[in-house]
């Protein structure tokens, strides 16, 4: 693929990004992403040949963005697994609120388990590490699940959050108590 062609498929992927974040999920079509890229409404379809496939560049783009954020916030990583763990909990959380289209996206069903472009090697780092900090945090426990449960909680917490529904009912002001009370409840109690 020459430069231009390079150039051409990242600036649709560019677009999509921009699309999801203002619009929402809903918004993706290809000749949405072409009309705004300034192409035709055929070109996205050289580069991405199926809309699935273009939806799961501009997801991986979201993993990408949202593991880079998670290493920048753990640093040199000197402090204990469950303060790690806190710490991507944190960012989890503040990425799925302010990027709510594509964080959306990212968790289809539909495109994670088709691997287009293999947007499943972009979401598993991730999950891979938080499955390492928690068997170091719960050793008695299957990390996978224990990490999976964890995230399902939190995407949870992101989704209700959203609706209005958490602030609602536990009458909290920002999400830090709910992320603690998910981490106590699949880590243990952490000694205070």
């Amino acid at each position: 693929m020459d430069e231009r062609n390079t150039g051409l498929r990242s600036r649709l992927v560019d677009v999509g990004v921009e699309l999801v974040t203002a619009e929402g999920v809903q918004a993706l079509s290809l000749r949405e992403i072409a009309r705004r890229a300034g192409v035709s409404h055929g070109a996205p379809r050289r580069y991405f040949p199926t809309h699935l496939e273009l939806l799961s560049a501009i997801a991986r783009r979201g993993f990408e963005e949202l593991a880079g954020r998670g290493v920048e916030a753990l640093g040199d990583g000197t402090v204990g697994p469950r303060e790690q763990i806190a710490t991507l909990g944190r960012v989890y959380l503040d990425f799925a609120l302010t990027n709510r289209g594509m964080h959306e996206l990212m968790f289809r069903h539909d495109l994670l388990e088709s691997n287009a472009l293999g947007l499943r090697d972009a979401s598993l780092p991730m999950f891979t590490l938080l499955v390492d900090l928690v068997g170091r945090a719960r050793p008695d426990a299957d990390a996978r699940l224990v990490a999976g449960s964890l995230l399902a909680n939190l995407y949870g917490i992101a989704q209700l959050w959203t609706w209005g529904s958490l602030q609602l009912t536990t009458g909290a002001d920002d999400f830090t108590l709910l992320l603690h009370t998910a981490l106590d409840a699949h880590l243990g109690s952490e000694e205070r």
